[in-house]
């Protein structure tokens, strides 16, 4: 094995997980916990938005951190293909790109750093198709004594995505040929509750061509009625809720529709490694918000401007995690520069979602999403949702490459399907 593959090897080692990071003296040690009262004592590992949800009262519980590995199918297909891929001219395609991560190895001196970095993001989070099933969401107003009051509770039935590029675990792979050339495609159906929304269906295509605009579709069965939706407006929310598409995850838009630039790296406080599955609430004014545990993670801070009309965002300052390539959280600025909302994850890292769980079960690790929150801190409104949902006990939640086996196949994300079964 000459120098370069040995570097090679160590470097995608070090990307998958090993070996784990160490606190310095002056981070919060293992143990601490953190509220509104002493916030100020570790301002610089928290974004303003985290600092803005401790003086509502949430609580952050310090860990120590523990790595995130790349699973071993993405480390090898990095290793197989990083090399041949490159920036486009116009820097909106990752050129040659089969799978795994396009470029492992990342410069901040690189002047195209942050556009490679949401490559990198981008494809993190490919997986060959996944159902999330029996999911809740409340949202509500925020008040300082009070917490959340809950105007609506919505109930999903499930959340699909099948990928057709960077396929790693069934046939076909690592491309899934379209005549449309279609990179993913996405549906929510049918939301459960509430009454007047029952029924209702999103779907959309993400195309390999960037400067193609996703095709989405909301359906209404109570209105027997298909409205399609513009690329601009995946940044309204929708339902009364205050998440919008492009948000799902930390971010879900296209990296070709937005101006990247990194702001630089830090230290800061994330949910990584938690321990409750379904999610559990903060108890008192911060419930808007998961109660877990927290670490130190070393992150990317990279800013984002939409280059779409419209667009209801001046700026995302996304936080992405050096090691893993994934989003801890996500801040949202209005058109006058000022904090408006933010998009928090809480992962759990492990082979089963939980201990007792029989069908969703892996021989590596993998990450799961217990809750997520998203919350305005200008309306003082927030939603919260915990993946599955603790109204359908012993329900797994999660279902990762499963694909025919569990139901993704193609025929669920088709608008005929939706309005179908929704009828």
């Amino acid at each position: 094995m000459n120098y370069r593959r040995i570097t090679l090897l160590s470097a995608l080692l070090v990307i998958a997980g090993l070996p784990a990071r160490h606190c310095t003296a002056d981070e919060p040690p293992a143990g601490t916990i953190i509220t509104g009262d002493n916030a100020a004592e570790f301002a610089e590992y928290l974004g303003p938005a985290i600092q803005w949800a401790l003086a509502r009262g949430i609580r952050i519980e310090v860990v120590a951190p523990k790595p995130i590995p790349l699973e071993p199918a993405r480390l090898v297909a990095t290793q197989k293909y990083y090399a041949q891929v490159e920036l486009s001219e116009d820097k909106n395609q990752a050129l040659n790109y089969v799978a795994g991560l396009p470029f492992p190895f990342t410069d901040e001196d690189d002047p195209d750093i942050a556009i490679k970095l949401m490559f990198n993001y981008e494809n993190r989070i490919v997986v060959d198709d996944v159902d999330i099933r029996n999911f809740e969401c409340d949202t509500g107003g925020l008040s300082a004594e009070r917490g959340l009051s809950i105007e609506r509770h919505f109930l999903m039935g499930h959340f699909r995505r099948l990928y057709y590029v960077s396929r790693l675990y069934f046939e076909p792979m690592p491309t899934w040929e379209t005549p449309d050339d279609i990179r993913y495609r996405e549906v929510m159906h049918p939301i459960i509750e509430p009454f007047d929304l029952k029924g209702v269906g999103l779907t959309y295509n993400r195309y390999l061509d960037p400067f193609r605009q996703d095709d989405s579709w909301l359906y209404y069965p109570l209105l027997k009625r298909v409205r399609r939706l513009s690329s601009a407006q995946r940044s309204d929310a929708l339902f009364g809720q205050d998440a919008d598409i492009d948000s799902y995850g930390g971010y879900a838009g296209n990296p070709a529709w937005m101006d990247w630039r990194l702001l630089g790296t830090k230290k800061i406080l994330a949910a990584m490694h938690t321990r409750h599955f379904p999610g559990r609430w903060t108890v008192g004014p911060g419930d808007f918000l998961f109660d877990d545990t927290w670490e130190m993670r070393d992150v990317y801070v990279v800013e984002g401007r939409s280059r779409l009309p419209s667009y209801a965002y001046e700026k995302r300052i996304i936080y992405i995690d050096r090691e893993s390539f994934v989003i801890p959280y996500t801040e949202l600025y209005d058109r006058k520069g000022q904090l408006w909302k933010a998009w928090v994850n809480q992962w759990k890292l492990g082979r089963k979602p939980f201990p007792e769980a029989k069908r969703v079960v892996y021989d590596y690790d993998q990450q799961f999403f217990p809750s997520l929150s998203m919350f305005d801190m200008q309306l003082e409104h927030a939603t919260r949702c915990k993946l599955p949902s603790p109204e359908f006990p012993g329900e797994e939640g999660w279902y990762f490459n499963f694909g025919e086996a569990e139901g993704t196949t193609e025929e669920p994300f088709q608008l005929s399907t939706i309005i179908a079964s929704g009828r």
